[in-house]
């Protein structure tokens, strides 16, 4: 599948501010299935200064400074990108989840894919008894460290009701998950939790998921989102599963980074100098490039 991507963010300020400085990851990641094709973003106003770098995990990270007195302040993403991932595997294959908690130990290497990085607690994801013992349902004595993470990420799906107003950035993870309600970083954030409680390396994705308007309805413009699901290591491999729809990821699934949380991929962040109220604005396209024609 071919993507055009476009993902705006502006800010509107009661007081002009003075200085700005922040982090953008937008751009698409390359491998697992994905091939960026291009990607351009326009900053309004212009940057000072401008650098562009893969961060630990090797996720694009580009770096801005605005100095230019501003009541607006607009990032403008535009992407294309080509999806092709390989059928998931089946649940029932793979390892018993106890060998592969004893490998991450043994994993000859600590690059950024290395499992010992996503098995600790992270600022986001502490450790907590009561997630940890939800999870045990899911992985009985010698069962399957794939099937385990795809039965727990139903289980959330079912358990969890999306609720864009129960929660916000900063919400601790045992608020969200006492209350059974959140976003997809809720959801994502407490299939990690669980995981990780029984010595199972989960990482944190940031990207997109296509999404279809209803039948009949024409696609409307800015209309989809961000998303975030969770990549898993069975033992030799990552696997996507997105506990916010109950799903394995497959094509309709486009990755932007990866890290520990939240906190260490999120799409925008930083500060500004400054003072009085401000309003953000997000729009979010993910096109099919056919429909784009």
């Amino acid at each position: 599948m071919l993507y055009r991507l476009r993902h705006l963010t502006a800010y509107a300020y009661r007081n002009p501010v003075g200085f700005a400085r922040c982090s953008l990851r937008l751009a698409p990641a390359a491998g697992e299935g994905q091939t960026p094709l291009s990607h351009e973003v326009v900053v309004e106003p212009v940057p000072r200064a401008s650098a562009e770098r893969g961060d630990f995990f090797g996720n694009r990270t580009v770096s801005l400074t605005v100095e230019t007195p501003h009541r607006e302040f607009r990032i403008d993403a535009r992407s294309r990108v080509r999806v092709e991932r390989p059928p998931l595997p089946d649940p029932e294959t793979g390892p018993p989840w106890e060998e592969v908690r004893a490998q991450v130990l043994t994993y000859p290497g600590l690059g950024p894919d290395a499992p010992l990085h996503f098995a600790a607690p992270s600022r986001r994801v502490p450790l907590l008894p009561e997630i940890t013992d939800y999870a045990r349902a899911s992985f009985p004595p010698g069962g399957g460290a794939y099937a385990g993470a795809f039965d727990l990420m139903r289980r959330i799906w079912a358990d969890f009701s999306f609720d864009a107003e129960a929660t916000e950035v900063g919400t601790p993870l045992a608020a969200a998950f006492a209350g059974r309600r959140g976003v997809c970083q809720d959801f994502s954030h407490v299939m990690i939790a669980a995981l990780r409680g029984l010595g199972l390396p989960a990482a944190y994705v940031s990207g997109y998921l296509r999404t279809l308007p209803p039948p009949g309805q024409p696609r409307l413009e800015g209309a989809d989102a961000s998303h975030a699901w969770v990549a898993v290591w069975c033992g030799g491999a990552w696997v996507g599963l997105d506990p916010t729809n109950g799903v394995g990821v497959q094509d309709d699934h486009i990755v932007v980074a990866r890290g520990r949380d939240y906190a260490d991929v999120a799409p925008v962040a930083g500060i500004i100098a400054g003072s009085g109220a401000q309003r953000l604005r997000v729009a979010v396209d993910v096109v099919p490039e056919e429909e784009a024609a």
